[in-house]
């Protein structure tokens, strides 16, 4: 198949995805333009490309995932309830598609992977799409960023088995995190965590998702 055949195909999967995800009850505008706009297929092995618009998780290199569509969209639309995404981090930056979703969707955008070899791929993924507005970190995301902190928004790709104290603090005040967090079934359910004023948090579930678990450490 020519290139401008590949792209044809691409943006007509790219289609039916957003009309599957309306389906599944995505209603935040914003959000679908920002996903319908993303090549997903430049984000996963290229031998899995023809699967990148089905609506499932597929495997990274060292042992992660990309999540699935609707769980990146239906994340990226409860943290957008209301408000601005603001100032944002991202734990876990894997291929760097969520961090191009939010380049789309704020200004500021800081990503934090511990994995150096999986932050060199996503710092090339974002290159095949032109996209430099993201602050790509090789790191310990248990930690958060201190240094760039506070945020307005910050979101995990990854299962904590609690709440890092480290990376709630760096909320700003009335900033939004969202977190998917283990529990003993072993189904991690989504967390929203509030920050209201300097020393209240409220803290809401969600719905159940599935997620590697986050790691502390860097490799």
């Amino acid at each position: 198949m020519s290139v401008a055949g590949i792209g044809m195909t691409s943006r007509r999967t790219r289609a039916r995805m957003i009309n599957r995800l309306r389906e599944q009850g995505i209603r935040n505008e914003s959000v679908l333009a920002a996903v319908e706009s993303v090549p997903r297929h430049l984000f996963v092995q290229e031998a899995l490309s023809p699967r990148a618009y089905e609506d499932t998780a597929l495997p990274l290199s060292f042992s992660q995932t990309i999540s699935q569509p609707y769980i990146v969209a239906r994340m990226l639309e409860i943290l957008l309830e209301g408000r601005a995404l603001g100032k944002t981090l991202e734990i876990g930056t894997g291929s760097g598609y969520q961090a191009a979703l939010l380049a789309l969707l704020t200004r500021e955008v800081f990503s934090v992977e511990r994995i150096e070899g999986l932050l060199e791929e996503a710092r090339n993924n974002l290159k095949k799409i032109r996209q430099f507005r993201v602050r790509l970190k090789y790191g310990d995301g248990s930690q958060g960023l201190p240094k760039a902190a506070p945020f307005d928004t910050i979101i995990f790709a990854a299962a904590a088995r609690g709440v890092p104290e480290a990376v709630r603090e760096q909320l700003a005040p009335d900033g939004k995190m969202l977190l998917p967090l283990d529990n003993e079934s072993g189904r991690p359910k989504l967390l929203l965590v509030e920050r209201r004023g300097a020393t209240n948090y409220l803290e809401t579930f969600l719905e159940d998702v599935r997620f590697v678990p986050l790691v502390a450490g860097i490799a």
